[in-house]
């Protein structure tokens, strides 16, 4: 069956817009998390035929939430007994524990958002830190398990594993479906904060397809940020996620020039930078700076904030983003971040210390399929005049990327090279 090209775009942009809201209205209904999915994307697939006939509605997201709504209570009918025998994932009273206090500092869409209630039952400290990342990225975002499995740097069998496994353990643990009282929210913030910076990273630098930026999961990762800040003003994780959110992404709207190319941080016109974004974040920095120790999202923050108060990339102050790598290093050791702090050497003290610091994760498993290992050595080869290596190096890149924006500037690179 052919779509309409329109109806088709609608739909896509729906999904991308809708889908957390109508899976988490979903869920209240179907008390149960495959269910649910299951009515949504039923829901979907009929919005293909339905709009291509009657029209694309005024508002897509009523109409998906209404239709999954409707399957999700036609499926339970004609299944009582199934349905009788499903462990509960909602109570009846889904708010019973939530701070009253809250009610007066959010407004009622605020504290009644779905996707916030979904962030938590899904970041349920029952479920490992992976597993809590995974199956929110999933269900809230809507990501395929491929992308996912590509946010973690896993191959996509190990990454649905762990997803049906996890969503076993929330029906078992009958783990309820709301915002969890004041009492409990420090200990569950971790898992959350870990849940928006992936999902905020998965939409400032798309892993696949023909689009950079995935503006609506970006979006949606500053709305989350800015929630769990109202939620916990005083926790310094949240104050530095959220500063660290608004100063990576106050550089959104120079990354691409007027043709859709990538820019790169060194030649990016800083004029369009989002200034007031930075302000902003700059002073939540300061704030989160203030816990001792610093936490991995301030020094994340205080390395953003570096580059955006710099004049120029000449002024940047690589030697400081050196020495706030350290100390991430030390606190969080990440073979993606040794490979952020490779490339700081090498612009502090020269590519052959770069070129240095990268060779031991040459060899590091969970970098095997990362493209910015293999173009980041690109790069600096190149800057050595070892052109025929920087070629290989950024073919292995090409090799690796998936995302049409970075194979289009790694192309450029590799015909540059060529002349």
């Amino acid at each position: 069956m052919s779509v309409d090209p329109r109806v088709g775009a609608a739909v896509a942009e729906a999904h991308r817009r809708e889908w957390a809201f109508v899976l988490a209205a979903t869920v209240r209904v179907t008390r149960g998390l495959d269910l649910a999915e299951e009515c949504v994307q039923d829901a979907y697939a009929k919005a293909l035929v339905d709009w291509a006939t009657n029209g694309v509605p005024r508002n897509t997201g009523a109409w998906l939430t209404t239709t999954a709504r409707r399957r999700a209570l036609d499926l339970l009918r004609r299944q009582a007994t199934a349905a009788r025998a499903l462990p509960l994932l909602v109570g009846t009273h889904t708010d019973e524990g939530l701070d009253p206090g809250l009610e007066e500092r959010f407004d009622g869409a605020a504290i009644g958002d779905e996707r916030l209630r979904l962030v938590f039952t899904c970041c349920h400290p029952t479920l490992s830190r992976d597993a809590q990342v995974a199956l929110t990225l999933r269900l809230l975002c809507g990501l395929s398990t491929a992308e996912v499995a590509r946010a973690f740097l896993v191959s996509e069998s190990t990454m649905a594993a762990r997803i049906t496994r996890a969503k076993k353990k929330i029906t078992q643990a009958r783990i309820p479906y709301r915002v969890p009282a004041r009492e409990e929210l420090p200990e569950r913030v971790a898992s959350v904060c870990e849940v928006v910076h992936l999902l905020f990273t998965t939409g400032h630098a798309a892993p696949a397809g023909a689009e950079l930026i995935r503006r609506d999961l970006v979006e949606r990762a500053l709305d989350l940020a800015r929630m769990l800040r109202a939620l916990l003003p005083g926790n310094a994780d949240v104050t530095g996620l959220l500063a660290l959110i608004l100063l990576t992404d106050a550089r959104r709207d120079a990354r691409l020039d007027a043709h859709g190319q990538l820019v790169l941080l060194a030649e990016q016109d800083r004029v369009r930078w989002d200034h007031d974004a930075i302000t902003e974040g700059v002073a939540l920095v300061r704030e989160a700076l203030r816990s001792r120790p610093p936490g991995r999202f301030a020094l994340m923050a205080a390395i953003a904030a570096v580059h955006d108060e710099a004049d120029s990339w000449a002024t940047t102050d690589w030697h400081e983003i050196v020495g706030l790598y350290d100390l991430l290093v030390a606190l969080w050791p990440s073979p993606v971040v040794a490979l952020n702090r490779a490339v700081a050497v090498g612009f502090a003290h020269g590519p052959t210390a770069g070129l240095d610091a990268l060779a031991p994760l040459t060899t590091e498993p969970q970098l095997a399929g990362y493209s910015y290992l293999a173009a980041a050595r690109a790069e600096f080869l190149a800057r050595l005049g070892r052109t025929h290596d920087a070629r290989t190096a950024y073919e292995e890149a090409l090799l690796l990327t998936e995302n049409t924006v970075e194979r289009g500037y790694l192309t450029r690179r590799l015909d540059q090279l060529h002349a």
